[in-house]
């Protein structure tokens, strides 16, 4: 690929922000996400993305409808999520509410699908974690023939079967684009290279590079399946300020609370400054000023042979005017840079 065609996207998982050390409430954060879409479309990036997640301080929970609303207030930019946890999705209601907001956004509507890290969906919408594989097998099957299939016979474990459906109003011919993500699973990277799909890595700690074993299992996968190459994301967290020592402090302040809740919800490490150091500079923390989180996106984009990054930029209690800068300077400063690195050294998909 040329570096003209790399793509630069944001991911949100509708983290409540601050503002002038007031938290906002759910309702103005979520009408605060519709004006950091319309800022990203002003600075020029492709793709604004938001994940599904269904506990106090994220709101997200309602992803069509809120892409939706963004769809209404923008013009260009592409809407994705990141990620529908399709395991706990009916796959009909999914392809209702994706077609509709394709039709919405005049054809600017994308997804990724995944298993779920966050598992809260299970017993909400009461289905069980001991089923986490199988759901998502069987529903991925489901959604990718009506996307495919003009009309749609199906049997299976987890809902009702249909007989010559024909889902409206119709997606285009083929479907929208949909990527799988994943989180660093082989059976997840040869599942979206069976379906033929693009692949979203999610990748929030360690190095970057490790990764490029999974790349190179996914195009050696998808040519055994005869399928041509299919573009390779990365989503990332990080924060870009306009020096790397402002950048630094501002994201430890905020990132080292909400690591330290994870580390115990989950039984990881608890963040220490060294640690958060290290991710910063040569792990999954894309934090600095302009220049420093261009270079460290270049690099992963030769590297893993990307074809975009997504930055995932929220994160709880943030302040967001450090939000709003982190857009600003990432369409105005850092996209034209990547893209001027790449062009002197491409990456080769």
């Amino acid at each position: 690929m040329t570096a003209t065609e790399f793509e630069l996207g944001l991911n949100s998982f509708g983290e409540v922000a601050t503002d002038e050390g007031r938290t906002l409430s759910d309702a103005e954060t979520v009408r605060l996400l519709i004006e950091e879409a319309q800022l990203a479309e002003a600075v020029g990036l492709d793709v604004f993305s938001l994940g599904e997640h269904y506990r106090a301080g994220h709101t997200d929970s309602a992803t069509p409808v809120l892409l939706a609303a963004i769809a209404t207030a923008t013009e260009r930019i592409r809407l994705g999520t990141s990620v529908t946890v399709l395991s706990t999705n009916d796959p009909v209601r999914l392809y209702h509410e994706f077609s509709t907001l394709d039709a919405v956004s005049n054809g600017r509507a994308q997804l990724v699908l995944g298993r779920a890290s966050a598992t809260e969906s299970f017993p909400l919408f009461g289905y069980d974690l001991a089923q986490y594989e199988e759901l998502f097998e069987e529903k991925l099957d489901l959604f990718m023939r009506l996307q495919r299939e003009e009309k749609v016979s199906w049997s299976g474990k987890f809902r009702p079967p249909l007989v010559e459906q024909r889902l409206h109003p119709r997606m285009p011919p083929g479907g929208i684009p949909t990527w799988i993500g994943i989180g660093g699973s082989p059976g997840s990277v040869l599942r979206a290279a069976r379906y033929n799909l693009p692949l979203m890595m999610a990748i929030i700690g360690g190095r970057p590079q490790r990764f490029a074993g999974h790349v190179e299992l996914y195009h050696r996968s998808l040519a055994q399946h005869g399928f041509a190459a299919q573009p390779v994301a990365q989503h990332s967290l990080g924060l870009i300020a306009d020096t790397d020592e402002e950048a630094v402090e501002t994201w430890w302040q905020y990132w080292q609370p909400v690591v330290v809740a994870l580390a115990e919800e989950r039984g990881f490490y608890a963040p220490t400054r060294e640690r958060y150091l290290a991710e910063v500079d040569t792990g999954a923390l894309f934090v600095g000023s302009p220049e420093t989180v261009a270079r460290k996106i270049a690099t992963m984009a030769r590297d893993l042979r990307l074809s975009r990054f997504d930055l995932k930029y929220d994160l709880m209690n943030l302040p967001r005017e450090a939000r709003t800068r982190s857009i600003e300077l990432l369409g105005n400063e850092v996209a034209p840079r990547v893209k001027e690195l790449l062009t002197k050294e491409p990456t080769h998909v």
